[in-house]
């Protein structure tokens, strides 16, 4: 019982850090923002309020493809868990704004699905470019469970590229 206290404890304070964190990095940025910590399934989630941000600052932080939130989410994932031998210890940020995560994860749907008919109605092999490793990621386990097709990475970083082709 007492470890089981202790894990909601090391939760807990993983959120409160992840939050208090991304306060003080969007202070020193000149972007004062709440953020807005939840913890979901197995990973936290950092909300960052645009209540009082301006558009124009809304999209500096997302960024060109949303490169600017995917290093703001790295370097919180990096900088919270850097101290963190033990990988079971370790959490997962995700860091959102403006819907910007939702939208996205609902494109690489559509991108899975098509990546798939295509792949299906050809037979020939699918690339998708200019996703970030994240993203390959997420599309590999959305079609994990397509018996008839299998998903590789190849490149080299920035240029990595996902494959999807029909499976031997």
């Amino acid at each position: 019982m007492l470890v089981m206290s202790d894990s909601y404890i090391d939760r807990d304070q993983g959120l409160d850090e992840g939050q208090q964190w991304l306060e003080k990095l969007l202070n020193l940025a000149k972007i004062p923002a709440k953020v807005i910590a939840q913890q979901q399934e197995d990973s936290y989630w950092l909300i960052i309020d645009e209540t009082n941000l301006t558009p124009e600052q809304v999209s500096v932080l997302v960024g060109v493809d949303g490169k600017v939130i995917d290093a703001i989410q790295y370097l919180t994932n990096t900088i919270l868990n850097i101290s963190n031998n033990d990988s079971e210890q370790h959490f997962a940020y995700t860091v959102e704004i403006a819907g910007y995560r939702a939208r996205r994860q609902e494109e690489l749907l559509l991108m899975a699905e098509y990546a798939a008919k295509k792949v299906r109605l050809t037979g020939q092999e699918y690339e998708l470019t200019s996703l970030s490793s994240t993203e390959r990621r997420q599309i590999h386990t959305m079609l994990q469970d397509c018996e008839d097709l299998e998903t590789y990475s190849h490149g080299q970083e920035p240029d990595r590229r996902l494959v999807v082709k029909i499976r031997n």
